[in-house]
């Protein structure tokens, strides 16, 4: 499958739609029913088709469509900490990067994406409902893009899963957790970090930062960094000029990046 399978849909609001270029009705939320075959077969990148009452754009699957109209279910882990993660975890090719939560694959996406095809992604969800909606992400990318890091799914906690972990990879330049509760998590999987590497936590109140500040420290890491970032995005005014757009301040959660040394 190539991104020729692939089409993004974006509406002049931003709202975007990822279709499978399937030779069939099908039916979308917010595009009803259309044949996505017969009715982009004319239209290049760049041109506008009227699906229903809507005018549409196409565009390229990129990662920012892909992550805009990304199936989801659970909580995303949205650019703006995903940028994050990626630059100070320092991911890259050739990397082996373990991810606990998956969630909806916001943050497994951009891991992809950072890998390419010579990385390897090993990923661990407890819950099925979520690892199915996250899968079908990858899946998307995966197409679009031509090709992935070598990636395995793991069904259960990272408690639980060591060992199946370990019959994939034994050790891991970064490790990610994205968990109701970290401490538990980071004493069963920090030996897996080879030296120099980094593990990161997903945090949604400061509490769970602290705890897991403290048993990083417990199973010998050093906390590089914990905090939060603040995202303001700016518009230009009617009568001329730029001023803060009105809305959330730009706060999702709290993040902590600890290394091996």
């Amino acid at each position: 499958m190539t991104s020729d399978e692939w089409a993004v849909l974006v509406e002049n609001n931003g709202k975007t739609y990822v279709v499978e270029l399937n030779d069939q009705q099908q039916k979308m939320k917010g595009l009803g029913v259309f044949n996505p075959v017969e009715s982009l077969k004319d239209i290049p990148l760049g041109g506008r088709v009227i699906i229903g009452q809507k005018e549409l754009l196409r565009l390229p699957p990129r990662l920012p469509e892909l992550a805009k109209g990304m199936a989801r279910r659970a909580q995303t882990i949205g650019s703006k900490d995903a940028g994050f993660f990626l630059a100070r975890l320092g991911l890259g090719p050739n990397d082996c990067v373990l991810e606990a939560g998956i969630g909806s694959a916001g943050l497994s996406m951009y891991i992809h994406r950072a890998l390419g095809r010579t990385g390897t992604h090993i990923t661990v969800e407890p819950r099925s409902e979520h690892a199915e909606v996250a899968l079908e992400n990858l899946r998307r990318t995966t197409a679009s893009w031509g090709g992935s890091p070598v990636h395995h799914h793991i069904e259960g906690t990272i408690e639980e899963s060591i060992e199946a972990i370990k019959e994939h990879a034994t050790g891991f330049h970064a490790i990610v957790l994205d968990l109701p509760d970290h401490p538990s998590a980071i004493g069963a999987c920090s030996e897996l970090l080879l030296p120099g590497g980094r593990l990161a936590c997903y945090c949604p109140v400061s509490s769970q930062m602290e705890r897991s500040w403290e048993a990083c420290e417990t199973a010998g890491l050093t906390v590089e960094w914990a905090g939060e970032l603040m995202e303001r995005e700016w518009g230009r005014a009617s009568k001329g000029g730029m001023r803060p757009v009105n809305g959330p301040f730009g706060h999702t959660a709290f993040l902590l990046v600890a290394q091996r040394q």
